[in-house]
């Protein structure tokens, strides 16, 4: 009976082993390598519809609806920026304290508890080239949290308590900036492209905030602030007849300035071709390191193929990852971008982190990296790799109505065609081995190579001088008050 029982369970064992075994494939699936990849065609992206209008007064008007929830947002361009502040730091308080000043009916503590009540936010900054201002709100508080937007935009009180606690917060922000040694790096090497003082570049110091007033604030508010001088972009849960009724309720009395005159752009110019610098950080074990030279702007002719070559450096399967990364072992992170501007020159650079007795070894491998691409032609590969990865991540820049609005705020902000990031698409598919190299050698310029290294001296071994004889040290000591 047992020896009955002892076949029984085997033979049962069997056939559950061998069902088991005709349900595994006949061959084991073996991982493939990223580039035997294939994917599927991106969808074709499609601009939901809008509508543009402009008040009487020159304000321009964009709508997006958007039904999915209910929740309206908005956001308004002002041509202002701080590259235009008679003063350093101005820009930067003016933008702050049009939210946080108050307004001449409710003040900032009225504005925040009215708003907290609905759920709902407006806010306000003025960056190197734009002032803004946002509000979001669910659909049923939009009259009232669009007039509180409406109010800060044209009633501002830049109360005086608001600004003295605003200036202490930015002492406070000048006491920790050396703190981070990737900001130094990139504050720094910003500095010596474009110039210690150039509007681009110049550091707000403790001196600087203490010639500022509210009459300065008032002054450039009054300069920049007029609905002809504005974009107001509205996305979200909204009846359009209605909302154009509150928008010209609300903004449509608002005088235009037929005066409005703008500055010129700040002229850029390379303050340094070339050198090696250091900014000596003797507690640091490994060194920051930043080369490269004055960029171009977006609209540049070549701006498609700029923009593979992003992909061709950078990224899994990028030269810079395979080679300096990878195959030498030679950074934490490593990284080549062309970052253009919309309406003056950005930066080409490169750079990462690395050990200190590596540091020669990674500039050298990241410069040959340049060289190479600008004097042999890239593979058929690299080309395919790098425009799919652009293509492929092209997608990405159309998820929401939001960032379709944004984009047609910015496109006529800076005065580009409306379909420009399509003439990017079309322009990217068609780019050839050949484009690439001739961007590169066009725009890569290793001769205007300016390189930055933030780091301990004692531990570069070799040391810097190993590059250039000359190694000039920048002090970042921050002035006292």
């Amino acid at each position: 009976m047992a020896k009955r029982s002892f076949w029984a369970c085997l033979a049962f064992f069997v056939l559950v082993l061998s069902i088991f075994v005709g349900q595994l494939p006949s061959q084991a699936a073996v991982p493939r390598h990223y580039t035997e990849l294939s994917f599927p065609p991106t969808p074709e992206i499609r601009l939901p519809e809008f509508s543009r209008y402009q008040l009487a007064n020159g304000l321009v008007v964009y709508l997006i609806e958007d039904h999915e929830l209910p929740f309206i947002s908005g956001t308004a361009w002002i041509r202002a920026g701080s590259r235009w502040e008679p003063k350093v730091g101005l820009a930067d308080l003016t933008g702050d304290l049009l939210r946080t000043g108050g307004t001449k009916l409710h003040t900032s503590d009225q504005l925040n508890q009215l708003l907290e009540q609905e759920a709902a936010s407006v806010e306000t900054s003025i960056s190197d080239s734009a002032g803004f201002a946002s509000f979001n709100t669910l659909t049923e508080d939009l009259p009232k949290v669009f007039g509180l937007f409406a109010e800060v935009l044209t009633q501002p009180a830049f109360a005086v308590d608001k600004l003295n606690f605003a200036k202490s917060q930015a002492r406070n922000a000048i006491a920790r900036r050396n703190d981070d040694p990737g900001q130094i790096l990139s504050r720094e090497f910003n500095r010596l492209v474009y110039g210690t003082n150039h509007p681009y570049a110049r550091l707000l110091e403790y001196r600087d905030l203490d010639q500022i007033d509210r009459r300065d604030l008032v002054d450039f508010y009054t300069q920049y602030f007029h609905p002809n001088n504005m974009i107001l972009g509205i996305v979200g849960d909204f009846d359009p007849g209605r909302i154009k009724a509150l928008i010209q309720e609300q903004l449509g009395a608002w005088p235009a300035n037929p005066q409005l005159t703008l500055p010129s752009l700040p002229e850029v110019k390379a303050a340094q071709t070339g050198g090696i610098f250091l900014i000596e950080q003797p507690q640091l074990n490994q060194s920051y390191v930043r080369l490269g030279h004055l960029g171009g702007i977006l609209n540049s002719p070549d701006f498609a193929a700029l923009a593979v070559i992003n992909n061709v450096l950078n990224g899994f399967g990028g030269r810079l990852f395979n080679e300096v990364r990878s195959r030498q072992g030679l950074a934490y992170d490593v990284y080549g971008v062309w970052s253009p501007r919309f309406d003056y020159p950005g930066l080409f650079f490169a750079g990462g982190q690395t050990r200190s007795e590596t540091t020669i070894p990674f500039i050298r491998a990241v410069l040959n990296e340049i060289d190479r691409l600008r004097k042999t032609p890239i593979t058929a590969s690299e080309l395919t790799r790098a425009k799919e990865s652009t293509l492929n991540s092209f997608i990405f820049n159309f998820q929401t109505p939001s960032q379709n609005l944004s984009r047609l705020l910015r496109y006529e902000y800076y005065n580009y065609p409306r379909d420009f990031i399509f003439q990017y698409q079309r322009q990217v598919a068609s780019t050839s081995v050949a484009d690439i190299q001739k961007a590169a050698q066009t725009y890569l310029k290793p001769e205007q190579i300016v390189t930055l290294v933030v780091g301990n001296q004692a531990a570069i071994q070799p040391p810097l001088t190993t590059l250039s004889p000359e190694v000039k040290a920048i002090d970042i000591t921050i002035p006292s008050p």
